[in-house]
């Protein structure tokens, strides 16, 4: 039985993967503010991002008990500047966002990567978004044109980063790293604005959380095709 963590497992896109993961009939723990958040099948741990003590704690309930983790699913993100231009955007809109979307990231892959190397066929899937991808904002993509968010975009940018940085060291350790974009879903982050359900958008995030031995890394994709950096 596969073990997997998903952070911000208490709504949308992150609760969707972590029920989808059990479907596959994995062993998920989900990472919630409060317990009762978690989704039905689930094991819940509270966890919030950004408190290192937190994610320590989250990996030594998980190794104490299975010794090892298969899946991580980085779900948890804000977005703290929607409507906000990049001339009105403050350096505190970037500290807030940063704090959950990048050092978040970075807090809970530090802490679970001994578990994830004691697997052997690790998975960390990052949530990301197109609107990180430079290359779409450089050649004027309308979609990205129309959420130009100085915070949550390039934190994302920020994360994608991580996510080669990530796959290029632990690829030895059989671990694979990729950056999923699950599309403009109907969710609390956005407000309900969006042309995907939840369970639409964890499609792609759970594929890349059950790739085979030969999976791809470091790769930046949507549910449809590869996306430029």
């Amino acid at each position: 039985m596969k073990i997997a963590l998903v952070t911000g497992a208490g709504r949308g896109i992150g609760r969707e993967t972590a029920r989808r993961l059990t479907e596959h009939g994995m062993t998920v723990f989900a990472g919630v503010r409060e317990e009762s958040h978690a989704p039905e099948g689930t094991r819940p741990v509270l966890l919030d991002v950004t408190d290192p003590a937190m994610a320590a704690n989250a990996a030594k309930l998980i190794g104490e008990e299975f010794g090892r983790l298969d899946v991580l699913v980085n779900n948890a993100a804000i977005c703290g500047d929607a409507g906000v231009t990049p001339a009105e955007a403050t350096a505190e809109h970037m500290r807030a966002t940063y704090e959950v979307n990048v050092f978040g990231v970075v807090t809970v892959t530090h802490a679970m990567i001994p578990l994830l190397r004691a697997s052997g066929t690790g998975r960390i899937v990052n949530m990301t978004t197109r609107l990180a991808s430079v290359g779409l904002t450089v050649a004027g993509d309308d979609f990205n044109a129309g959420w130009p968010m100085l915070a949550y975009n390039s934190s994302k940018s920020a994360l994608n980063a991580l996510t080669v940085l990530y796959a290029n060291e632990l690829r030895e350790s059989g671990i694979t790293v990729n950056a999923v974009d699950p599309g403009l879903c109907a969710t609390d982050m956005t407000g309900g604005t969006g042309n995907r359900t939840a369970a639409e958008g964890a499609a792609a995030v759970v594929r890349m959380a059950t790739l085979g031995a030969d999976g791809s890394t470091g790769t930046f994709i949507s549910e449809e095709r590869p996306l430029p950096w």
